[in-house]
């Protein structure tokens, strides 16, 4: 069955998917979905997953509360409004990352080809396994069935030559669908689509394309890349030059490196008390730097976050001399980056912090100094963590953190 576009939306193109050998797995909200599962009594039910405090927000809907406008990182007080009947759950973490390992393993057996995005979605280079499974749009029926069997999960799966065309395809065919972009009509799927469909395209990027009279894939297609590359930056101006015709050279990275490592918070509520922000600096310090020993990774460059009342957000951030997992030495550096930002005394809603610049442990070039002691603050917080380890995370903490009044988090 061929459409208008020449978009094969199932097998019925057999041939036409022979270079097609990139999917994309897209489960269909998948933490409404799991929390339908676990409560049978919702089926046929609007459902939100979410914060359910005054500044709680949507994690994840079903398809019937999206019905009446509600979408992720939508205000959850607003959500209620438009679905006053939806039946809300508190989001759950482990439930969700238990149910997106039993997807996961279902796709490694399939192809080890695989690149987990999130939780929820992957790619997959199937090239390896169509001798043995058949065609890529065989092979994702496979998937499609033996996640409903399974799981008793839906997802959708795009199947093209490319990332880029693959994960559009899943998007189009959602919810519990399978699209088939083959080579020869790629540009007659892109084309039609607004510009905000091209990786890269946020909203100062719209409006640059849009003041050029470019709305649609198309329209970026048909002006020449160096025009582009003028308007947005050498860097997105090329790629979206390359996008527009769906040329997009990736490969499934089975193994993607951490670019970085952080943890963020939202304040109850706004908070300008400088100890308590300080203490949260410090929390979330703890956090990133136990992350990094967990992992065997070390960082370089601290980065802290800081979002205004107003939800103006601010980044600074810090190279060091060497790279480090010590919470003692980015909670220094976080605490300096937080009152040269000038904001010591303006009330803020959230706090983050994060280190960049990550590297392997074992191999991080590390110089000791001479007067440097044997054993230091690094060995004392791998000490925690074996404490943390057998008596669960609060069982020993930095002093500052024991007590904490109502405006910590």
């Amino acid at each position: 069955m061929v459409g208008p576009d020449g978009i094969r939306p199932l097998a019925a193109a057999a041939a036409a998917d022979a270079d097609c050998h990139i999917l994309h797995i897209d489960m269909d909200a998948f933490f409404a979905s799991v929390e339908q599962l676990r409560h049978p009594e919702t089926r046929g039910r609007p459902v939100i997953v979410g914060g359910t405090g005054a500044r709680g927000v949507v994690s994840s809907a079903n398809y019937l509360a999206r019905g009446f406008g509600v979408h992720s990182a939508m205000p959850m007080v607003r959500a209620l409004r438009l679905c006053p009947d939806a039946v809300v759950f508190p989001p759950d973490g482990a439930a969700y990352r238990r149910a997106s390992e039993a997807v996961m393993d279902i796709l490694r057996s399939v192809t080890p080809e695989v690149e987990k995005l999130s939780t929820d979605e992957a790619f997959l280079d199937v090239s390896g396994a169509q001798r043995r499974l058949g065609s890529p749009v065989r092979i994702a029926e496979l998937i499609r069935h033996r996640v409903r069997q399974e799981q008793q999960l839906t997802c959708s799966v795009g199947v093209a030559a490319t990332k880029f065309v693959a994960k559009l395809a899943s998007t189009h065919c959602k919810p519990d669908g399978l699209l088939l972009v083959p080579t020869e009509h790629v540009t007659a799927f892109l084309h039609p689509l607004p510009v905000g469909a091209l990786w890269g395209v946020g909203e100062k990027a719209e409006q640059s394309l849009t003041r050029l009279g470019l709305r649609t894939v198309g329209d970026v297609a048909g002006v020449s890349p160096e025009t582009l590359r003028h308007e947005l930056g050498h860097a997105l101006g090329g790629r979206l030059a390359e996008l527009a015709w769906g040329r997009d050279d990736r490969q499934v990275a089975t193994a993607t490196p951490d670019k970085s490592v952080g943890a963020e918070e939202t304040f109850p509520r706004d908070v300008d008390d400088v100890e308590v922000i300080h203490r949260e600096i410090l929390r979330l310090s703890e956090k990133v730097a136990r992350r990094l020993r967990a992992s065997g990774q070390v960082g370089r460059t601290v980065v802290v976050k800081l979002r205004r009342a107003d939800f103006t957000t601010i980044t600074r951030s810090r190279t060091l001399g060497e790279h480090t997992d010590v919470a003692r030495e980015i909670n220094a550096v976080a605490r300096e980056l937080y009152a040269a930002a000038g904001l010591e005394r303006v009330r803020l809603r959230l706090v983050g912090v994060r280190v960049e610049g990550i590297a392997d442990a074992a191999t991080a070039p590390r110089q000791p100094t001479l007067d440097e002691p044997e054993t230091g603050w690094r060995e004392a917080e791998r000490v925690m963590d074996q404490v943390a380890r057998r008596f669960g995370a609060g069982a020993i903490l930095p002093a500052a953190l024991v007590n904490r009044d109502d405006a910590d988090v």
